[in-house]
């Protein structure tokens, strides 16, 4: 069976139906035009995921996710996964802020969901339910992608709250099981979420190596142990 081979994590399918997910230590930035290798990235992205599915599976939202499978390595239900990301905005950042008229950091009265293409070659636009439906995405599976990803928004903003972070943004991706279920796939970590400081505004997320705001994967532990409990040091 063919490895897929991404940025940041190999898929190895099994031939049970599930497949290993291998997070690896590199990072990359502004569409790989910025890139990093970081010792421990891989362990604590595949361990912070881990969490939140975890946190999700007991919440109600179905995921891929099994068990984990090693220091940086996850077994997860293999899925036919859409081309899209699905991304939900709480407070203005990124490429939000040069969308509309508002000051980074500025509290959105509710959540903005927006969807985007996943095509390198593209620059991964961002699409609307009328593209998708040209791409043969019906409007029914879009509204349930988006239903979850607000559902996954709910729990873990209040989550992340009670151990004094702010979940910013974070992308989603889904794909369908064997069942033909749509669930929630890929992975849930700083590499694709922003998470701040409650009471600093500090990055904790990959901000930190897109900007060069000081050590990544200090700030990856420190989700690690808020989310744990642990001390890594």
């Amino acid at each position: 069976m063919q490895v897929y081979e991404g940025k940041a994590k190999k898929v190895i399918p099994l031939d049970d139906g599930n497949a290993i997910m291998e997070f690896k230590d590199d990072a990359t930035a502004f569409d790989g035009r910025k890139k990093g290798q970081f010792r421990g990235k891989g362990w604590l992205n595949a361990q912070i995921s881990a969490v939140l599915f975890k946190v999700l599976e007991e919440r109600g939202v179905k995921t891929h996710f099994i068990g984990v499978a090693g220091d940086n390595r996850l077994i997860v239900e293999r899925l036919k996964m859409y081309p899209l990301e699905v991304v939900v905005r709480n407070v203005v950042a990124g490429s939000l802020k040069k969308r509309l008229p508002l000051e980074e950091g500025t509290e959105l009265k509710e959540p903005i969901v927006e969807l985007y293409y996943k095509d390198d070659g593209l620059g991964d636009p961002m699409i609307n339910h009328h593209h998708a439906k040209v791409l043969g995405i019906s409007q029914d599976e879009i509204r349930e992608m988006e239903r979850i990803a607000l559902k996954v928004n709910e729990i873990l903003r209040e989550y992340f709250a009670e151990r004094g972070v702010i979940l910013v943004d974070f992308k989603l991706e889904f794909g369908k099981n064997g069942r033909g279920e749509i669930i929630l796939g890929d992975e849930i970590s700083p590499d694709t979420c922003r998470f701040w400081d409650a009471e600093t505004k500090k990055s904790l997320d990959k901000d930190v190596f897109r900007f060069d705001k000081g050590d990544l994967v200090k700030a990856y532990e420190e989700l690690y142990e808020r989310l744990t409990g642990s001390s890594l040091s």
